[in-house]
């Protein structure tokens, strides 16, 4: 009975550890172990016990790793995500474009450097940012 308690203990620690970490990893072990306290309140010798553990924690860990919580996300790119640049959708106007499709336009009281994105033609009117890369802005037009 004490060795069962003993086992809750350190599952709780590992609980405890995992608030800390922000990741499911340790409390899929912490299951393992609680299992294994499991096995020793039904009165399991300490190798079935240690056995429990490890094959509870393992199956735990590896359909975390099958769910939606245990995919790796994305890196979405910031240059053209209108969630991390507040700068994607807004409208800007260009009056004059330069042969190798740039200008400078004024946007939010300064001057930008202003870039076409691919397929655009080079024709003065409003455009819509779709990236911003530093100091360059890539437009496209706005969609009529």
């Amino acid at each position: 009975m004490e060795q069962a308690w003993l086992w809750f203990g350190v599952a709780g620690l590992i609980v405890v550890l995992e608030l800390a970490s922000g990741t499911f990893y340790l409390l899929m072990v912490a299951l393992g172990v609680a299992a294994g306290g499991i096995a020793a309140l039904l009165r399991a010798d300490a190798p079935l016990q240690w056995v429990v553990a490890a094959i509870v924690a393992g199956v735990a860990v590896w359909l975390l790793r099958r769910s939606r919580f245990g995919q790796r996300r994305i890196k979405v790119d910031a240059s053209a995500d209108p969630n991390t640049n507040l700068d994607i959708g807004q409208r800007l106007h260009v009056d004059v474009w330069r042969a190798d499709g740039q200008a400078r336009a004024m946007y939010r009281g300064a001057e930008w450097d202003v870039e076409l994105m691919p397929g655009e033609a080079p024709d003065a009117g409003w455009f819509v940012i779709r990236e911003v890369r530093g100091s360059r802005l890539y437009v496209a037009h706005v969609a009529a």
